[in-house]
Formats: C-alpha cells, structure tokens, sequence
C-alpha cells in the first residue's frame, strides 16, 4: 500500500485488485474466489478478500483460504463514500484485493444495474475476470463473452476462466473462440468436477464453520482447481488496475473496554459482520464468545447480541441445553440488554414446528416459529422506525436484508419498532420485536449502514449497569448514615 501527502489531506492508492463475476449465479464464483485465495496465500501474499453485496456464507470460506476476515461490500444499504472508505482501510496492509461477485455481473436493483457487480467495479475501477460456465457450449461462449463486453464499455472484463470444461479438445474450441473473437487472456480453464462444488441446501452454501467437513472440502478445492489457474496472469491483471487515489480512512480509535457483551458464536449462530463486531468494539466492548450448544453458562456479561445462522438444524441440541435456555430467559426477565438477528430472533421465541416435530427455545418472546421449504422472506429490506425503543430514535429510515425459511405464528401482544417499507419482517408490516431491554427482528443490519446501532446498544448497556448498582449504592449511603 502507497500512502503520499496532498497539500489538502493524506491520500492513499488502492492495492492490486480485480473482481470475480460471471454471466450467472452457479457457474462457480465462489470455488474459483476461493482458489485464488489460496494461491495468492500460498505465495506469501497478504489477499484481501471481498464480497459484493449481502452475504454470511461465501465471506466464511474465503475467510477461511486467505487467513484474513472477508468485508461485505453493499452499495444498497451504503452509500459509495461508505464503501470506499471502508474497502481502502481493510487494505491498508494488503499486497492484493480480491473482491467475489454475486448473481451475474450486471445483475441489480434496477434496469440500470444500480447496485450490480458491474457497478461495484465500476465503483473501486477493478478490472473483472470473468467465470463462464461451459458446460454443452463451444463457439458459442465467444458471442456471450462478447455480449458481455460491450454491453457497458466502463466495465473492464480483462479475463476469462473457464468452468466446467469436458476434456482437452473441449478446452481448445473455447479458448480459441474467445482468443480470436474478443481478443481477451484465458485466466484459467477448470475440468468438470462435481466434487469441488460446496455443498448446498435449502438455504444455500454451508456455512465454513457449521460444516464438519470443511477443511478437506477447503484443502481438496486447493488440490483441484489451484493447478488449472494462471495466477501469474491474475496477479498482472490485478497489478495493472487503473491508478485509483482516495482519501485515507483512519479508524476510529476503540475505546477502553467497559461493558462485556456475550456473542453467541458456534455452528448455529455464526452470521456476524467484521464490522459489527469491530463497532461495539469501538465503543467499548469487550466481545465474550459463547457455544449454545456446550456452554450452560453467560459468563460475566452485560450484554447479549444473538446473530443468524440454521437453528432449524440444531433444534435438539438447542433444545437439550435447558441450563442455557434458562439463564438467557432469567437474564432477560432481569434487564439484561439483548439484540438478535433472525435466527437470534427464533431462538428467543416460545419454539421452533419443523418437520412435524416442536422444539423448546428461550420462551421469551410470546411467538411460536414455524420453518418452511419456501422462503418467507428474501432480499434487501426498508423500514422505518414507528414506536420508541432502546435501539434507534423515531423517524429514523435505514437499509438491510433478510433470507428467512421460518415466520412467526401465535402472536400475542407484539410490539413492532419497524414499519416495513420494503420486503417482509414478521408479518410483511413490521419488525423488530422490543421486551424489556431485548431488540429482536428479521432484517439483518450491517453498522457501515446503520452507524449508531452499536453506540446505542453500548448506551443501553450501561444505562442498565449503572441501574443495577444503583440498590447496592442506596443499601452503602444508608449503612454509612446508620453509622453516623
């Protein structure tokens, strides 16, 4: 990393950087993503990896090959000085950034692809290597790849990597298509292999650390793919990015810890953003890891944050651990602060029905869980918030998403924080679920998007720290006057 002085502000140059896309979700971004990471670790660079848009599960695996934290990269719920901030401070020590893709490249929001992996590049001028499934195609990749070139003329497609190719007279037909029609480098050209595919589920990808299989899955996508890559080429195309100078973000300084929040985190809960964490460490949080499935115990803490992940497959487990069950339940009922997150918010309800059978949760919130095939919510969400609450002040509008198989049956007195305005929440009406000091909803929020969420919570916290002294300090003051 290039750090100079301007006469006005520090200023720094981005890193080597390009982007993985592709025509279609499915065609392998993420297994190509994860082999690059790899590589590049392999050769003792530092690679930064990350990931467009919303997303848990591909950031855990591309954590896991490049040894360092993925950061999300969302321009629908953050604005482009955000994201720029953001992505140039996660660089600071970085040789290289590698930044995965979702859906096709020009897939957005809009007609004109607001928010799109086209844009995102656009965005952070990183030239895009792109992922062509080539199953049953041949000639005929060369008119796609073309398409795709100048269907916007600022989107710089500088290679391609061939996917799912059949044999070697298959490879040559496509590399000399694209080599003599588009004039663009083959980066790479991967064999059909089903069995360097993660495995997937009603909800997708397996999560990297719910997955026992994980590290042979992770060291078998090394042995596999990595041979069939030209990393020199990637690392030249990534070298070559356009000359990008951007303000220098420094972080905010953290605090001295002041209050302990306990943070389920193990292969049920385990959705949480870097820059989640890193703000409620910023405002003086001192993070305490928690295993709901091991742990009958909250240990010293002051707080509680509960994020998502597939509760639907741990059910007995969960269930089987009534010690912490009852802890959280009798901490609650006591004023300890709690903010969860979809799966949190299904874990704090009365039980979980899947597949015929009904699973003990907390019992804390007065909602029965259901769990379908079909998605109950899906996609970027838009609220408003229309009731008083611990968390966010009345007025307040901010962006998120939610990806929910489940949806709340049985109400019974609910309070909603949230108006939705776009997606679906609790009942396609609201969300966020306020008890006592708890915060519970659907819509996952990233802190880049919504920037006090972790002072507030911090606040809350020791607002209610100071309240529980407050007897023993009364019970001191009377004590010292019987004395005098």
């Amino acid at each position: 990393m290039i750090t100079i002085m301007s006469r006005d502000a520090q200023v720094a140059l981005l890193p080597p950087r390009f982007v993985i896309a592709a025509p279609q979700g499915r065609s392998g971004k993420t297994t190509v993503s994860i082999a690059i990471c790899a590589a590049l670790k392999q050769r003792n660079l530092a690679v930064q990896p990350f990931k467009k848009g919303p997303d848990y599960i591909d950031p855990s695996w591309l954590t896991a090959a490049s040894g360092r934290s993925c950061h999300n990269l969302d321009s629908f719920s953050m604005d482009e000085e955000v994201i720029i901030k953001s992505f140039q401070r996660v660089l600071k020590d970085a040789d290289v950034a590698i930044i995965e893709g979702a859906m096709g490249l020009f897939d957005g929001y809009d007609i004109s692809g607001s928010g799109s992996t086209a844009h995102l590049a656009k965005m952070l001028k990183a030239p895009v290597c792109l992922v062509v499934n080539t199953m049953r195609m041949t000639h005929s990749i060369a008119a796609m790849v073309m398409g795709y070139q100048h269907f916007d003329r600022d989107t710089h497609i500088a290679g391609i990597i061939l996917n799912n190719v059949a044999n070697s007279r298959h490879e040559k037909k496509l590399v000399s298509a694209v080599e003599q029609y588009c004039e663009i480098p083959i980066l790479g050209s991967i064999p059909k292999d089903q069995d360097v595919n993660i495995t997937e589920r009603h909800l997708g990808l397996i999560p990297f650390k719910e997955s026992v299989q994980a590290t042979s899955i992770l060291n078998h996508i090394k042995e596999r793919v990595i041979p069939y890559l030209n990393v020199d080429k990637l690392l030249t195309i990534a070298r070559d990015a356009q000359e990008y100078f951007v303000p220098e973000s420094q972080p905010a300084p953290a605090k001295h810890p002041v209050v302990k929040i306990g943070v389920l985190f193990d292969r049920v809960f385990n959705f949480y953003y870097p820059e989640n964490l890193d703000a409620l460490r910023t405002e003086g949080a001192e993070i305490i890891y928690i295993n709901s499935l091991k742990e009958q115990e909250l240990h010293d803490i002051d707080g509680l944050y509960i994020g998502g992940g597939f509760p639907e497959l741990f059910l007995s487990e969960l269930q089987n651990n009534k010690g912490l069950r009852k802890k959280i339940a009798s901490a609650i009922e006591n004023g300890l602060p709690v903010y969860a997150e979809c799966a949190g918010l299904m874990y704090l309800c009365r039980g979980i029905h899947w597949q015929n059978k009904w699973y003990a949760m907390v019992g804390i919130i007065p909602a029965d869980v259901e769990v379908f095939k079909r998605p109950q919510g899906h996609g970027y969400v838009e609220v408003e918030v229309v009731s008083e609450n611990p968390f966010f002040p009345l007025g307040l509008t901010f962006k998120g998403h939610e990806f929910h198989h489940s949806r709340l049956t049985n109400l019974n007195g609910l309070k909603f924080a949230y108006r939705i305005k776009r997606g679906h929440g609790v009942n396609n009406t609201g969300d966020g679920i306020f008890y006592k000091n708890i915060f519970a909803s659907y819509t996952h929020l990233h802190a880049l998007g919504a920037p006090n969420w972790a002072k507030a919570f911090v606040a809350l916290i020791l607002r209610q720290k100071f309240k529980n002294k407050q007897p023993s300090i009364n019970k001191k003051m009377m004590e010292s006057q019987k004395n005098i």
